[in-house]
């Protein structure tokens, strides 16, 4: 027996984890490492320098690498389908490496079947709208029609609401929406945003439902945008938010008291909630270019009163200034952080046409 020497090839990744899967002759991560001990049929674990390992494994180690390993099991990864970060939530990371390693479907298309054939319709847990109850809804997403539609009942003729995959985005909300697997859904009805929030008992269901809708919007796109690549396509599939959290606004007048409100950043659009899991945005505020006029400062007008979280941010917009408080410092340098980075970033042409319908709002 004896311990692991530190591989200096390129076997290794650079982040230099301390763990490895010697039946897989890939190097992980402390968090990746805890997924790889669920599938212990395909991958075995240790740690690099800490556990005693045979010179067999050692060798092993050294003749394959994480490169072998991704050349071997990703050979066919559809391009819509979500790769993880370490930032990702457990879910999308262990089903990542069960896709990759335990189900194989990198290596043999025809696994892929239930996220690429353009059609996909089961049941998901939604959260009512008014009473917060989850219930059981049938689901349709069709690429032909290019729409996702739910309905109350499985018998159901008409659909309660259909969703175009044009305006469509996905993302994984298992905090905000107390469940492991928690998919918050939004689309644009009558140009205002509209949230659900749906989850799956099953990890693998939930996770290939969110790639059939990437893989719709991937194909809507490319008929949309016949010259583009790929790598220009794949990051507007679905988008995180840039941030969430509780801050403090006022009206329009600035003389109302302030009042707590749930924000969230998505792209342009800042939108806030009385309740983080509401299905509609009390408002949405606009947030263009600078050279469109937009600008974001530290703090408040000094006549502001009424404020009950000390750190203000002033949003300033063509037509009026927004004044929002955050309760800590951190926050607030969070928030003008994001901020910052869309007010930075030049507006693209279709942005213009977005701007335009928030200056027409009654």
């Amino acid at each position: 027996m004896l311990y692991v020497p530190i591989l200096q090839a390129s076997n290794r990744p650079r982040a230099d984890p301390d763990w490895a899967s010697y039946t897989l002759g890939v190097f992980i991560c402390l968090s990746c490492s805890g997924i790889h001990r669920n599938i212990p049929q395909v991958s075995k674990v240790k740690s690099v320098r800490l556990d005693a390992w045979e010179e067999a494994q050692v060798e092993f180690m050294a003749s394959h690498g994480n490169d072998a390993a991704r050349d071997a099991y990703e050979s066919k990864v559809p391009p819509f389908y979500y790769r993880p970060t370490s930032s990702d939530c457990q879910l999308l990371r262990e089903q990542w490496i069960r896709a990759k390693y335990e189900r194989l479907e990198f290596t043999h298309p025809e696994k892929q079947e239930p996220y690429s054939a353009g059609y996909r319709e089961g049941s998901l847990w939604k959260r009512g709208r008014d009473n917060g109850q989850f219930l059981s809804r049938k689901f349709v997403l069709t690429e032909r029609e290019g729409s996702l539609k739910y309905f109350n009942r499985n018998d159901a003729k008409e659909p309660k609401a259909v969703m175009k995959i044009e305006h469509l985005n996905a993302t994984f909300q298992p905090a905000k929406i107390g469940h492991p697997h928690g998919l918050q859904i939004t689309y644009l009805k009558d140009n205002s945003t509209r949230n659900i929030f749906v989850y799956h008992e099953d990890g693998k269901e939930i996770v290939d439902w969110f790639n059939a809708l990437r893989a719709a919007r991937f194909h809507y796109l490319q008929v949309a945008f016949p010259g583009a690549s790929d790598a220009d396509l794949v990051p507007k599939l679905s988008r995180n938010y840039l941030k969430e959290g509780y801050m403090e606004k006022t009206g329009p007048k600035q003389t109302e008291g302030f009042r707590k409100r749930w924000f969230t950043m998505d792209d342009r659009r800042l939108m806030y909630f009385k309740d983080p899991l509401d299905a509609f945005a009390r408002g949405e505020v606009f947030i263009g270019s600078r050279e469109s006029g937009y600008t974001v400062l530290d703090g408040l007008p000094p006549s502001t009163q009424g404020h009950h979280w000390p750190h203000g941010i002033t949003i300033v917009t063509p037509e009026r200034r927004f004044l929002l408080a955050c309760e800590t410092e951190s926050e607030q340098r969070a928030w003008m952080e994001a901020f910052r980075k869309v007010v930075d970033r030049p507006m693209l042409p279709q942005e213009y046409a977005v701007e335009a319908h928030f200056k027409h709002k009654p």
